[in-house]
């Protein structure tokens, strides 16, 4: 509960707890940002840590003069491209090794066929698209890797992914992040840049779910 209560404070006031960490640890702040992108990214169990409003902080704490949005924005991109990396290879290996038996209740072969051809037709704008949706960008790279898409096609989305996720949304911070305005209401924006994304995912899968079914339907 202390931890649970703990990353709940820490979402949503993730700029007074990096500022408290660059004011207490100086440079280390990089290693911590390095660290939370890769593990968000690149550990499937860890989805809940904070992605696009930690990125917009360091961000704002950049344009404040706090931190160097270079050194820090290039270590973040290093650090979700090389999660998405991980967490892609992690499905690839244990994918086949679930699912080899055919006969056994964990494996359905057009299920994961269903899933294979989704991956090659739709799994790069999939990959993109993802970086902005918290959990869903956690997810999506594993399941690439168990739907066993391209390598050389995930790495390529991958890389594009991360650079407009990164790059995009520090660099937002960075002009925007200390107005006044946005400043007042900076915690109003965390829960936009939680709640939002959610939201669109969960109606595109409400959509997609839908369009099965009348397909399904008629076919039947």
């Amino acid at each position: 509960m202390e931890l649970a209560a703990f990353l709940i404070d820490f979402i949503l006031h993730v700029d007074q707890h990096l500022q408290a960490f660059v004011q207490a640890y100086g440079a280390w702040v990089y290693a911590l940002l390095f660290l939370i992108i890769f593990v968000e990214t690149g550990l499937v169990v860890m989805p809940f840590l904070p992605g696009d409003s930690l990125l917009f902080v360091v961000g704002a704490l950049c344009g404040a003069g706090l931190m160097d949005w270079t050194l820090a924005a290039g270590l973040m991109l290093a650090a979700a491209i090389l999660g998405d990396q991980v967490n892609y290879s992690i499905g690839r290996y244990f994918g086949p090794k679930v699912f080899q038996w055919e006969n056994s209740r964990f494996f359905n072969r057009n299920a994961f066929n269903q899933a294979h051809n989704f991956y090659e037709r739709y799994g790069g704008i999939t990959i993109i698209i993802a970086r902005f949706m918290p959990f869903i960008r956690t997810f999506a790279p594993f399941v690439a890797g168990v739907a066993e898409m391209t390598r050389s096609k995930f790495t390529a989305y991958n890389v594009i992914g991360a650079v407009i996720w990164v790059i995009g949304l520090t660099a937002a911070g960075y002009w925007f992040g200390n107005l006044p305005w946005v400043k007042a209401n900076l915690s109003k924006i965390i829960w936009a840049l939680i709640i939002v994304p959610g939201l669109i995912a969960i109606f595109g899968a409400w959509r997609a779910a839908r369009a099965e079914k009348a397909r399904m339907a008629a076919l039947s």
